[in-house]
């Protein structure tokens, strides 16, 4: 979770990861200047996998939840969605499931990676990522 300082620009980095079934994810707030929440889109996680929410963490804060169902789990910050602040991550084989695109904001459909593109790259960052605004 990162953001510049005037907050103008919020994100995930990576904002697709692949990984293998009982992977432990760790999310940490390196933003200075915002709070941020990691939380899953409960209807866009594998059925039966339960849902999570963060609730607010403040700068160096961290929060962590094991993915043991293998599929897609799509997420977000519950203050930043309009934003386009989410990601995906690919755990196992991970199929696309038939998730209903019209509940999301264009923001996150606009950034969000395919599933066959974290499957093949393992880690997808966000193209700013490159130039310095990258955050865990």
């Amino acid at each position: 979770m990162a953001g510049t300082a005037n907050g103008s620009h919020v994100w995930f980095d990576p904002i697709g990861l692949h990984v293998p079934v009982g992977t432990t994810i760790r999310w940490t707030n390196r933003d200075a200047g915002n709070a941020h929440t990691a939380t899953a889109y409960e209807r866009r996680i594998p059925v039966g996998s339960p849902g999570w929410d963060s609730d607010y963490l403040l700068p160096g804060e961290t929060f962590a939840v094991r993915l043991t169902e293998p599929g897609v789990y799509d997420y977000f910050c519950r203050p930043h969605e309009l934003a386009g602040m989410a990601g995906r991550i690919v755990v196992g084989a991970g199929r696309s499931l038939p998730y209903d695109d019209a509940a999301l904001p264009a923001a996150v459909l606009g950034l969000l990676p395919s599933v066959e593109e974290i499957v093949a790259r393992a880690r997808v960052a966000l193209p700013n990522a490159a130039v310095g605004l990258a955050h865990h």
